[in-house]
């Protein structure tokens, strides 16, 4: 009789109708599942992300193997903890000389080279399945793409929203129109009251994920404790509940707003159980759908949350399988500028990018457009490398992996794929802060200033950032108003703009507080 076979779960595949999982044999194969240093050390994750994705890979095993699996668990604090997930399946090889090997294929084109290799280097056969918890294939959406003179969002949506008959109707979209963004992007009101998501108190396993975090990360990003994420699939499908019940109704209209000291408004903040696998995208978009048919929220509302996840989720996926590994490294604006130190400490005057930061530092959460219009903005105006943001937002954030994080950060907000994601590029001056927050009212900065110290930096950096690239952007008919709006400017207020930018640039170069 031949030997098990050993089935690799990897720590964001925590899901019972994984393919390898699914295909494999409790009687027989082996579950293999390893926390590793080379995982938890290639990013500067956050200490709240290391914890989560520890926890739940021990919760899952935990499951497993009360379901009657045979699960070898490494562990990082074992005596001697495998340094990565190959040299985990060499080890695992050496335990239980199997047949052979079988994965799920990861999230990142890093992992997927070196599963391909495992044939050759464990000289053993290595089958690698697609990975069918996404609602589009890779070879699916690249059979989509071909040929296309550009690739948006929005055709790909509405293909996915036929594909699998969400917020459908005798083939249309019911409504009337596939899109309601544009009654969702209204400023919150100042008396708004918002839900908290919903928090899960630490079991055993997880105080003792967290006590090894606090020994083994001890100089890691971020805020470990209060924790307070679902680590089971139980426990994410509850918060998945109090989101459709209490957040959802108000999703839409102010799923754009910022708010300071409110840092969940009505989002879900379920997207590192989604990505990790915890909870299921199609599950999610027919919950959001059937609460809208029972009248429980309002189209604009679903229809953005679906939007999301159907249309915006699996349209990142499929640009980063199809845009091969250097993705993670394009450039196309040319910028090298090291990110702030800031970004880190949050030791900044600028309110918005404070809060921002702040609440990045303590929840491993900021919603997307505190993502892409603030500190994805300050880094694009800045002409920050695009690289080093990437490796950034990987890092502190606890729903970011590679597939989803890459084309969000290379692509939409800091435009170093040339266009590729989005169709402009997404810089803003502080008008668009105040319009859509609260932060300008307390900020030390003068967010109605357009140039001298005392100027919201956004303002006057706003335009440094447009005429570096005047050659590429002036005949974008979605920013070459703009251009308009400069040359019909007085040429004092020109030159007063551009003399505030570079001040504000040779501050950052000089590492002064911003």
């Amino acid at each position: 009789m031949s030997g098990p076979r050993l089935i690799l779960i990897l720590g964001d595949q925590l899901s019972r109708d994984l393919p390898s999982l699914v295909a494999a044999d409790p009687a027989r194969d082996v579950v293999v599942m390893a926390e590793v240093f080379e995982e938890a050390s290639y990013a500067p994750h956050h200490v709240k992300k290391l914890a989560f994705v520890f926890s739940a890979m021990r919760h899952f095993a935990q499951d497993l193997r009360a379901d009657g699996w045979r699960v070898d668990y490494a562990r990082l604090d074992d005596p001697d903890p495998a340094p990565s997930i190959e040299d985990a399946m060499t080890r695992a090889i050496v335990r239980h000389s199997p047949a052979g090997l079988v994965c799920t294929e990861p999230g990142e084109w890093r992992l997927q080279r070196v599963m391909e290799g495992w044939t050759t280097r464990l000289d053993l056969p290595c089958r690698i399945f697609a990975d069918t918890r996404f609602l589009c294939a890779r070879d699916a959406f690249a059979e989509w793409a071909e040929g296309r003179k550009s690739l948006r969002m929005e055709y790909f949506y509405r293909e996915m929203r036929r594909a699998h008959d969400l917020l459908m109707q005798d083939g249309d979209p019911v409504g009337g129109a596939w899109n309601f963004d544009a009654e969702n992007r209204k400023k919150a009101p100042r008396d708004a009251v918002f839900p908290s998501p919903l928090k899960i108190a630490p079991d055993a396993i997880t105080e003792e994920v967290l006590a090894m975090v606090e020994a083994r990360f001890p100089e890691s990003f971020g805020v470990l404790r209060p924790f307070w994420f679902a680590v089971t699939a139980r426990d994410a499908a509850r918060a998945a509940d109090h989101f459709m019940a209490n957040a959802l109704p108000g999703f839409g209209d102010v799923q754009d707003a910022m708010v300071e000291d409110e840092r969940f408004l009505n989002h879900s903040v379920l997207g590192q159980y989604l990505n990790a696998g915890l909870l299921n995208p199609l599950d999610l978009c027919r919950r959001a759908e059937a609460a809208y048919r029972a009248g429980d929220a309002p189209l604009n509302a679903v229809e953005g949350y679906v939007r999301q996840i159907l249309g915006w989720r699996e349209f990142m996926r499929g640009i980063y399988w199809r845009e091969g590994e250097d993705y993670i490294h394009r450039n196309v604006l040319g910028a090298t500028r090291a990110l702030p130190e800031f970004y880190w400490t949050g030791d900044t005057d600028m309110a918005c990018m404070k809060a921002a930061i702040d609440q990045t530092r303590t929840e491993a959460y900021a919603h997307h457009i505190q993502r892409l219009m603030v500190t994805g903005n300050f880094a694009l105006l800045a002409g920050v490398n695009p690289h080093q943001v990437h490796e950034w937002y990987l890092g502190v954030y606890a729903d970011a992996y590679e597939w989803v994080e890459a084309p969000n950060v290379i692509g939409m907000s800091q435009f170093a794929d040339g266009g590729i994601v989005g169709s402009k590029p997404y810089a803003a001056s502080g008008a668009y802060i105040d319009r859509m927050s609260d932060h300008c009212r307390g900020c030390r900065y003068d967010v109605k200033k357009k140039s001298g110290p005392d100027a919201c930096p956004m303002n006057p950096l706003y335009w440094d950032f447009m005429l570096r690239h005047r050659d590429r952007f002036a005949s974008n008919p979605r920013v070459a108003r703009a251009y308009s709006t400069w040359d019909r400017m007085a040429e004092d207020t020109r030159a007063a703009s551009r003399l505030s930018a570079g001040a504000v640039l040779a501050r950052l170069d000089a590492g002064e507080r911003i």
